[in-house]
């Protein structure tokens, strides 16, 4: 399976988008499924995206911060979009999206 966490207005493209509820949709990876065949099939426009996390490492952002910040990085370039969208995904990875809105949060 692999995991999509949704947060911020990207909830709505969940099925259950309560913000009382944990917003998690589950996926059975397709053949050569990638990050950018997950938001097609959630409906999600890469444009509104914020954060991508995989594995709990940052692998795109559109904040400009995220390098002094010192994230772990799924990939060297996290501002290369283009390549993260093209990441094959397999079984067992976990997904955070997080919406332009959210790119100025820090922790």
């Amino acid at each position: 399976m692999i995991e999509v966490h949704l947060y911020g207005k990207l909830r709505r493209y969940a099925p259950d988008p309560r913000p009382d509820r944990e917003c998690v949709v589950r996926f059975t990876p397709g053949p050569e499924e990638t990050i950018e065949t997950i938001l097609e099939r959630l409906g999600i426009p890469a444009a509104e995206l914020g954060h991508v996390f995989l594995n709990g490492s940052l692998l795109a952002t559109c904040n400009a911060m995220a390098p002094w910040l010192r994230y772990q990085q799924a990939q060297a370039n996290v501002f290369n979009r283009e390549r993260a969208l093209d990441i094959l995904l397999g079984a067992n990875d976990r997904l955070g999206l997080f919406p332009r809105e959210m790119a100025m949060l820090v922790v």
